[in-house]
Formats: C-alpha cells, structure tokens, sequence
C-alpha cells in the first residue's frame, strides 16, 4: 500500500479568469492514478491546500508527522514546486519510509501539463526505492539537497 499526501500546489490549482485569480482546489491526484489504470493500492489523504509559499515550518511539521505516522513505508506527497525541496529536505532522516515528492509547473487541469508525467514518474521512483527521499520532477529523480527550480527554464535542475 502506498499513502499518497497531498498538500496543494499548482498541480491542484484552479484558475478564475486572465487575470490569474486562482484557488488551491481539491487533489487531483487520485483522478490521475484512475484514468492511468494504476492497480498498484494506495490510499490519499489530504494535508492541505496551500501554494507552496505559503507553507510554514508549522506545515512542514504536520507533514513530516504523518509521514512518520502512517504505516506505509512508501510515501508520495504532492506539492507545490517553489519550495518542494525545502520541505523535501525537512523531511529527509524518517527511518524505514521511501518518500518521494512531485507536482506540475502546470495544473493538472490544463490541457497541457505536466502533472500526469510526473506523478506517474514520481509513483514508479516511488517503487523503486527501498528508502530515502527523493523530489520526482521533470523525468528525473533527484536528491532535496541537490535540486532546484529554475524558473527561467521551467524546469528542475541539478545543482
């Protein structure tokens, strides 16, 4: 069983109008992993629905907590790709749990975007990992202290 933790982000994201008024909406993760035929079990529970700049430590906190918590030892957790590797690395150190973290440079409710990519990406380096934290974006895995987003190019890099 995977626990999969969503915690907002521009992968939930939907937009109002061309101004760029927008609201974190509801996960949608679970719609990826169903209309991809994904078999493998797993279970969503909802953290939050917050832009990633808006996280505090105070969240950062819950979401360590209940990685810890869960019996899963496999953990996906959707989120906001500005500060994905800070809370990745604020994670990092959990015995016994593979964490994997992804999200989109797009909502996932855009008829282009990312977002199906990398949380199927995101699900298979999940998998394969027997331990550690690891951000999934772009079609790389890469460790939370050797990553960025560079936000000129759109993408994540190493650094």
């Amino acid at each position: 069983m995977i626990r999969i933790l969503t915690t907002g982000g521009t992968i939930d994201k939907i937009y109002f109008d061309a101004l760029s008024e927008y609201q974190v909406g509801n996960p949608t993760v679970e719609q990826i992993l169903r209309e991809g035929g994904v078999t493998v079990p797993y279970v969503v529970e909802s953290l939050m629905r917050k832009d990633s700049l808006e996280l505090t430590d105070e969240d950062r906190a819950l979401i360590r907590q209940r990685i810890e918590e869960c019996e899963e030892s496999k953990v996906l957790v959707t989120h906001g790709t500005d500060t994905m590797a800070v809370t990745a690395r604020f994670v990092q150190g959990i015995p016994d749990k593979a964490v994997v973290f992804t999200g989109s440079l797009q909502p996932a409710g855009f008829r282009f975007t990312d977002a199906v990519f990398n949380v199927a990406f995101a699900l298979g380096v999940l998998q394969a990992s027997s331990g550690g934290v690891f951000v999934a974006m772009n079609g790389q895995a890469f460790l939370p202290e050797g990553v960025r987003k560079n936000r000129a190019a759109n993408r994540f890099e190493a650094i």
